[in-house]
């Protein structure tokens, strides 16, 4: 759902797999599916930054924080405020090209291993029409 036009071997490539922050900011197919964009940004930011605090020597990191900067004055603006959060839940709402208008709860679990990896889940209340999109959109896949 969230990249739907990305190949979808694109994330075994380890050194071109797609990275969702960086979707947001440069790829307007990601940027069109958020509803609330602006806040989007500004969460992605301030998560990016607690994670980049934990592991400040990741090259990694630092080259996609450098790439954001150059390409995204959204980006650079954002990351020079500074602001640090730990994104754990809440909702989110997207407006799919091919399903209409979603509102969906979300996780995000970081793995015991303190890695800086997580997992991003997206859920419908059943019997929304939200949760009538995602099962069109998983019968189509």
């Amino acid at each position: 759902m969230l990249a739907g036009h990305v190949d979808r071997d694109a994330p075994a490539d380890l050194e071109d797999r797609p990275n969702l922050v960086k979707l947001l900011f440069l790829d307007e197919h990601t940027r069109d599916l958020h509803v609330d964009w602006a806040e989007e940004a500004a969460l992605a930011v301030a998560s990016l930054r607690f994670v980049a605090a934990q592991f400040a020597d990741d090259r990694r990191l630092a080259e996609l924080v450098g790439e954001l900067s150059v390409k995204s004055p959204e980006f650079a603006r954002l990351w020079a405020g500074h602001d640090v959060r730990l994104c754990t839940s809440g909702t989110k709402r997207f407006r799919h090209p091919e399903v209409g208008d979603l509102e969906l709860g979300y996780e995000v679990l970081h793995l015991a291993e303190g890695n800086g990896q997580r997992i991003l889940t997206h859920m419908a209340e059943p019997g929304s029409p939200s949760f009538a999109a995602l099962q069109l959109l998983t019968s189509t896949a």
